[in-house]
């Protein structure tokens, strides 16, 4: 989340109108991630009760005709009881609307906060939560391919061209080294699914143990499921610099997966090179955000090298997940 895009508590309560959640209190601005503009939004109805809400402005990164697959899956997964928010249909019954030429849509807000130092407890939950929201998936009637697989890992890569030295001296030898190997032996013919792909942290909510939220669907599509798996390990199961592993975060999250849907042979043989692809992924998108976020843009820039580091680690433990 982040906010790119000023909008003007005139703007806003225009917006609104055509919902029925009534009247805006108050708007503000969601600095965290990368992606698209975040708000959330408080409003009153009479009598006076509050709600809160989370508006979504879609940045460049995010095609609109992709909305009806993610809307759809956020409700789709809530209507099959699963910890996701629901969409908020406006009075005509769309899932959202246009402000000039980008789209804008209003979730449920959710109870929960983010975790911001896993335990393994806390990993068992989520890790669970990932396989409860592939099996209430599979049922999910629409299909989206990963636009950010491999080759946008490498489009985007080219584009950052010698300014990744400029990141760190030793990016450059890295990607050359190791990106091509990945991309050519990227594992086939595992089980596949709809994916949240994007499952870090800050997109999930907890009170205590319980999963109270898995958030930011708006990377979600059809791929291998040990690869959303794999990169929610990657996401949970380092320091925040990528440089430590934690082993009882990353076998926790692991078990409360397979509690729930076991990896088959061919899954957890392919987990160490899903590994690198996860950390190649974020490595990828977090080294051109670096280079090219706007100037003046409510964003925390998100280290490179945090995944540079996590890729290093995958390569050299494969035994690790035998």
């Amino acid at each position: 989340m982040a906010v790119y895009t000023d909008l003007d508590a005139e703007a806003l309560a225009a917006l609104l109108s055509h919902y029925d959640v009534g009247t805006l209190t108050s708007a503000k601005g969601i600095a965290e991630g990368v992606s698209n503009s975040n708000w959330l939004i408080e409003t009153a109805t009479n009598p006076a009760q509050s709600q809160r809400f989370i508006l979504t402005m879609f940045e460049g990164r995010t095609d609109i005709a992709d909305l009806p697959f993610f809307l759809g899956l956020l409700d789709h997964l809530a209507a099959a009881k699963a910890p996701v928010p629901r969409t908020i249909h406006d009075r005509a019954g769309q899932t959202h609307r246009l402000i000039g030429d980008k789209a804008v849509t209003l979730i449920e807000f959710l109870p929960g906060v983010s975790v911001s130092h896993p335990t393994p407890q806390a990993a068992n939950a989520v890790g669970a939560a990932l396989a409860e929201i592939h099996a209430a998936a599979a049922t999910f009637p629409m299909q989206r391919p990963n636009t950010m697989g491999p080759a946008m890992w490498a489009h985007l890569l080219t584009a950052c061209g010698p300014q990744l030295a400029d990141i760190d001296p030793t990016l450059p030898a890295l990607v050359s080294t190791h990106l091509p190997a990945l991309t050519a032996n990227w594992p086939q013919n595992l089980p596949t699914g709809t994916i949240h792909a994007d499952l870090f942290p800050d997109n999930v909510l907890m009170l205590g143990a319980e999963v109270t939220g898995l958030i930011d669907f708006y990377f979600a599509c059809t791929d291998t499921l040990a690869y959303d798996l794999a990169v929610t390990h990657a996401a949970w199961s380092f320091s925040p610099d990528g440089t430590i592993y934690r082993p009882e975060i990353g076998q926790a999250l692991l078990a409360g997966y397979e509690s729930k849907r076991p990896l088959t042979p061919a899954e957890r043989a392919a987990f160490p090179l899903l590994g690198q692809g996860a950390a190649f992924r974020f490595l990828s998108t977090r080294a051109y955000d670096w280079l090219n976020t706007p100037p003046g843009a409510l964003v925390t820039r998100k280290d490179p090298m945090a995944f540079a580091h996590r890729h290093t680690f995958y390569a050299a433990n494969p035994a690790l997940f035998a």
